[in-house]
């Protein structure tokens, strides 16, 4: 009998359908709340170094970060469909090894991810073929969908074998100035700090100006299973 992944997250994500994934300033997309708040995902903004000086000198990357959202790792299907029993589990698919590369080259951030996709199958019979829909979506400051691409990935079971495997890739383009901090922020956070001064003790990444302007900028490039509501409703109360 097969059985789904065993889970490790703990809120779910969900998108609607979208636009190919290239974000600029007059590109974002507006989605409603719900969408908004099933699709929140902790933002990518990295705490800086400080050198002996006190000055921060690394910020954070401007490349968006991939990842994979909560709920859309894995997607089950089921024989008869209508069926979520465990004994009409027909195949089960999930997202893995996901790795990425930016080139910050140019006006624009280009980031290409690429996944490996394993399904198992609970029939080793007939050679089959299983096609399953995944997306591709920019995400800034950890809430907002600016951009979202549906792709295909066709896993090929060989006669009497229960395990598939496939790759697959996703890319985005983000606005650099989109994705970078203004130059004065840069240097409130960079400033030197001295033992004594009234700032010295100060993390000026608390200040809630850093900090909204940190999100602002902070890019994702997400990947997951382009489920339907009832998958999703299964992955998230299984």
């Amino acid at each position: 009998m097969l059985r789904p992944p065993a889970r490790t997250d703990k809120k779910p994500d969900q998108f609607s359908k979208g636009l190919p994934v290239t974000v600029s300033r007059s590109s974002i997309l507006k989605l409603s709340a719900v969408a908004m708040t099933l699709l929140a995902l902790a933002g990518c903004s990295r705490q800086g170094e400080i050198d002996q000086t006190g000055g921060v000198v690394a910020v954070r990357s401007s490349c968006p970060t991939a990842a994979i959202p909560a709920m859309t790792g894995d997607v089950t299907l089921f024989n008869p469909p209508a069926s979520t029993d465990a004994s009409a589990i027909d195949v089960v698919a999930e997202i893995t090894n996901l790795r990425s590369t930016c080139s910050e080259a140019g006006d624009q951030f280009y980031t290409e991810a690429t996944f490996d996709v394993h399904a198992t199958r609970a029939d080793a019979g007939a050679a089959r073929e299983v096609t399953l829909p995944y997306y591709s979506a920019v995400v800034r400051g950890g809430t907002s969908v600016i951009a979202k691409r549906v792709g295909q990935v066709r896993l090929s079971f060989a006669a009497g074998q229960t395990r598939a495997s496939a790759s697959a890739t996703a890319a985005s383009y983000v606005d650099r100035e989109a994705a970078t901090l203004p130059d004065e922020m840069l240097r409130r956070i960079r400033a030197n700090r001295k033992a004594g001064d009234v700032d010295a003790a100060t993390d000026p990444f608390s200040a809630p100006d850093v900090r909204a302007a940190l999100q602002r900028t902070s890019f994702e490039l997400l990947v997951g299973f382009n489920l339907t509501q009832d998958q999703f409703r299964y992955n998230a109360t299984r």
